[in-house]
């Protein structure tokens, strides 16, 4: 009977944070597939909830952390899906057999003299393209932190005789 009154439990917060989960839908612009994120929205709420420790902090805030998280999750499993699988007019299954070849930086960059953390930044900015704000959760900084590392770091790159003398 324990695992029911749980439930009930659960069942109180879902309601009080469907605000969120649609206003996490709205912010990050999901035009399709809405009811699917929103299942995506309570899975995460429904694993936070699970895992919460009230001693930490407040719920509200690791709650949003989840869910945005899980849904930006999402969003870049279906852009690796339709980037796979959905074939333009005129494309033959044959393409789908083509191996697919990882993104990256360019070649110069490897001759710049960047610490491993600098790199990293590097490829989550341009590679993955993470946004400034889903970096400063990540790294546990500011924004303003955030924007003033990345300013640093393309700096060291202009000023760098890789950059200077690329093609």
């Amino acid at each position: 009977m324990e695992e029911f009154k749980g439930m009930e439990d659960f069942i109180e917060v879902e309601e009080q944070y469907a605000p969120l989960i649609s206003a996490l839908i709205r912010k990050m612009h999901i035009y399709r597939d809405y009811e699917v994120y929103r299942q995506v929205g309570k899975v995460a709420l429904w694993q936070a909830w699970s895992r919460f420790d009230g001693d930490k902090g407040d719920f509200t805030p690791y709650a949003f952390r989840s869910v945005h998280g899980a849904m930006l999750d999402e969003l870049a499993r279906e852009g690796r899906y339709a980037k796979l699988f959905l074939l333009s007019e005129g494309s033959h299954f044959e393409e789908l057999e083509m191996p697919v070849q990882e993104e990256k930086l360019p070649e110069w960059v490897a001759g710049i003299p960047l610490k491993e953390k600098e790199r990293r930044l590097l490829h989550e900015l341009f590679v993955e393209d993470k946004g400034i704000k889903q970096l400063a959760e990540l790294y546990g900084i500011s924004v303003a932190g955030m924007k003033k590392k990345k300013a640093r770091l393309l700096e060291k790159i202009k000023e760098s005789e890789s950059f200077r003398n690329r093609e």
